[in-house]
């Protein structure tokens, strides 16, 4: 198996693909895109990509190639608790500390310890966290970074401050993506996006509708921009259960009319420890 993350080495995308696959030949890609395109090309079997999280709420950047990027579907899911560390290098005093590298995603999920220990540190995006403790390593200034233990390691990085995410049930959604459809196991999850052809009042209703009147149901509702015309939008909806389950496949039918794209992501085993 050749499972694609991002990377560096040291990323919780890392990780997560031991989490799903120990034994698996771990590709390092630069971005989710990147992962999604070397399963595309096939010098992946598999991607895992970060979709949501329990502080931020979903990734965009992941909900917007599974949308317009890429024909992969959602394989496996995972749930992956994520503790966040502040480093730095080990000549480094923390009241020096003048910049903080992290990848985007981890400055909110730290909001609390950053304001309260570097409320002056300038925050510097980095493409991982891993990436992270490669730029505070260079910085030409005294800088720390959000990272995992992991990567502090690799790098010879000292851990100043650990558990420093704003609450200990910091968890982060895996999706695995892949070539193909999987089979139903009986605790299925399925993931879809849908638009309409214009916007007239109960169109989304008529939508849920179809679901609760089947008892199925929606863990999740969202929507993304269209990426067309401003004010339109894409809507998501995880709900219980798999695309060929007879009412689940009623229901995709009976909104498949009412919509101008009706993209099914994937049905895949809801996650289990």
């Amino acid at each position: 198996m050749r499972l694609a993350h991002l990377g560096p080495p040291g990323t919780f995308g890392e990780e997560a693909a031991l989490v799903y696959d120990r034994s698996a030949d771990l590709l390092a890609m630069a971005s989710h895109a990147a992962v999604a395109r070397a399963v595309e090309d096939g010098r992946a079997d598999e991607g895992v990509m970060a979709i949501e999280n329990l502080l931020n709420g979903s990734v965009a950047e992941t909900l917007d190639i599974l949308i317009h990027e890429t024909p992969l579907r959602i394989q496996h899911e995972l749930l992956l608790p994520v503790v966040h560390n502040l480093v730095i290098a080990p000549a480094t005093k923390a009241e020096d500390v003048q910049v903080v590298y992290s990848h985007p995603a981890a400055f909110p999920q730290c909001r609390g310890y950053l304001e309260k220990h570097f409320p002056a540190a300038q925050q510097e995006a980095a493409l991982s966290t891993a990436q992270a403790v490669e730029l505070m390593m260079a910085s030409p200034v005294p800088a720390g970074a959000i990272s995992t233990v992991r990567a502090a390691e690799l790098h010879g990085a000292t851990v100043l401050a650990q558990g420093i995410q704003d609450s200990d049930l910091n968890v982060t959604r895996f999706v695995i993506v892949g070539q193909g459809e999987q089979p139903p196991t009986g605790r299925d999850k399925t993931s879809i996006a849908f638009r309409f052809a214009d916007d007239r009042p109960g169109l989304v209703a008529r939508v849920m509708n179809e679901f609760a009147s089947r008892g199925i149901n929606c863990s999740k509702f969202e929507s993304r921009p269209t990426r067309e015309t401003f004010g339109e939008y894409i809507f998501l909806i995880d709900f219980d259960g798999h695309a060929t389950d007879p009412d689940c496949r009623l229901a995709l039918e009976a909104i498949r009319p009412m919509c101008a794209m009706l993209n099914i992501f994937g049905s895949y085993p809801r996650w289990q420890k």
